[in-house]
């Protein structure tokens, strides 16, 4: 009894190697993927407040497209005005002149486009209040009205924008997950080659009474402390990395602004923590299974 007790106090911390192979695998594979689980992580939050950015400002805005003869286009631009004016949820609402719609049509055809000379229809542009308007109601009265006009909400752009944001916020998930998965295989597999490297320091610790669960409590101990000493070293490289990344512009261009803001730059500090988890569990199931075939 003795003799386990100074087996237990004083030999556990040496069965597994401080250093060499396994401890460099293990340190360097933890780094590896918390970096890119901080990676992960960045893309799917900065994707997703684009997302929902955009379906915001998309949600309070609609705009009312007139497509009438050169002769009747007034007539029918007055009218819309005149709905739009009496329309209860409208905070503001203008039409576009020509230079608006030379500005709106530049990224796609340029600064040199004709537009007094071309049959472009007219666009007003609605900004609704709080309280929002009646959709429905409001393209009733404008076909009874002004037949040429037609009400855009922006459905169909808003409806893709919120579906795009749960996919990427999925595909996040899924890419942790994996990350996960790819740490937990390669702990595994060190753990398992730091057993059989001391099969005979094993035999030699049950010969004098160590039972497995010490023996792989040993394991277990040094394999998640480097575990989560590599993912915090990683951690630190991708929140670097990610903090000297552009900042979002006006225009909200896809890769500027792609990071963490405010409170979110606390959901990295959860990834050592997580990766200790992986790796106590990995070396757990590496050491007993080990065990069990060193006889």
């Amino acid at each position: 009894m003795m003799n386990f007790l100074k087996i237990e106090q004083g030999t556990a911390g040496r069965v597994v190697p401080p250093t060499g192979f396994t401890a460099r695998l293990t340190l360097i594979t933890a780094a590896a993927m918390a970096f890119l689980a901080v990676f992960a992580l960045a893309l799917s939050l900065a994707t997703n407040r684009l997302a929902h950015r955009w379906a915001d400002a998309l949600a309070r805005t609609a705009t009312v497209r007139i497509s009438a003869p050169e002769d009747q286009m007034q007539t029918q631009v007055d009218a819309v005005l005149k709905v739009l004016g009496e329309t209860p949820g409208i905070s503001d609402y203008k039409a576009l002149d020509d230079d608006q719609m030379l500005k709106l049509l530049k990224p796609w055809f340029g600064s040199d486009l004709p537009v007094d000379t071309l049959p472009l229809p007219r666009l007003v542009e609605i900004t609704e209040s709080g309280q929002g308007i009646d959709v429905e109601g409001l393209r009733l009265r404008l076909q009874a009205e002004a037949p040429g006009a037609v009400l855009d909400d922006h459905t169909r752009w808003r409806r893709p924008l919120v579906q795009a944001a749960g996919r990427l916020r999925m595909l996040g998930l899924v890419s942790l997950v994996l990350i996960g998965g790819a740490m937990a295989g390669m702990i595994t597999l060190a753990a398992q080659a730091a057993l059989a490297a001391n099969g005979q320091v094993i035999r030699t610790l049950r010969l004098v009474g160590a039972r497995d669960q010490f023996i792989a409590r040993a394991f277990v101990r040094r394999f998640t402390a480097r575990g989560l000493a590599g993912a915090i070293i990683g951690t630190l490289l991708g929140m670097a990395a990610v903090a000297m990344l552009p900042d979002a512009s006006p225009a909200g261009a896809f890769l500027t602004g792609l990071g963490f803001t405010g409170a979110g730059w606390f959901w990295p500090l959860l990834i050592p923590v997580l990766a200790a988890v992986v790796a106590y569990g990995a070396t757990q199931f590496a050491a007993m299974r080990m065990l069990k075939g060193i006889r």
